[in-house]
């Protein structure tokens, strides 16, 4: 029984357990959380912008710093499972703590790899979005100030979807929410050049 065996472990692997088992479950909701809500974007981008920050693969936590809350617990759960899994094996302490932190720390690695991977893949096809956009016309969903003096943010329906991305202009005055504005440029992959649509200026 769970009991009994639980009764059998040392005061250090009932801790070991512990932190391990807690690592795996957080490990697993950060999981769900990361993909499920990137996916549940995808879908929705059929019908309207995807701008949930859920689905930011670029933004995503451990992503590209590695002092990070979930790197931490990529870290314990690499470490914690090798130390587990191997302590029958390898019979000196010293040398199991060591393969369990270089197993740990390569996790670590592994994982920063694809989210950087995953992201480099985002960015690829925003910028692709964006190119579609240029001369799509659409309505200014944020004030845009005048002469690329800050950004402003639009929606443009690109291939049948209201897509938002954040713009900037060369108008000489300000294009205010509500306004028709039509796409000149991109600027990067999140951003566009406008001018106000059939000379439409405010």
């Amino acid at each position: 029984m769970i009991s009994t065996w639980w009764a059998s472990l040392s005061p250090v692997m009932r801790i070991l357990w512990t932190v391990t088992l807690t690592a795996s479950l957080v490990f697993i909701i950060q999981s769900i959380l990361t993909f499920v809500g990137a996916d549940a974007d995808s879908n929705f981008d059929m019908d309207v912008d995807t701008s949930m920050d859920g689905a930011d693969l670029s933004n995503i936590e451990g992503g590209s710093n590695l002092y990070t809350f979930r790197n931490f617990i990529n870290f314990l759960l690499g470490f914690g499972w090798s130390f587990i899994l191997l302590q029958g094996g390898i019979q000196s302490t010293p040398v199991l703590v060591f393969v369990s932190v270089l197993i740990g720390l390569a996790l670590v690695a592994i994982v920063m790899y694809m989210f950087k991977l995953l992201a480099s893949m985002q960015q690829s096809g925003n910028i692709d979005i964006a190119q579609s956009a240029k001369g799509c016309e659409g309505t200014v969903y944020l004030t845009i100030p005048a002469a690329q003096g800050g950004s402003g943010k639009v929606q443009i329906s690109i291939d049948g979807a209201i897509r938002e991305f954040n713009a900037v202009t060369d108008n000489e005055d300000a294009i205010k929410t509500g306004a028709p504005i039509r796409v000149v440029d991109v600027v990067n992959a999140n951003t566009v050049l406008v001018e106000p649509n059939n000379s439409y200026t405010v």
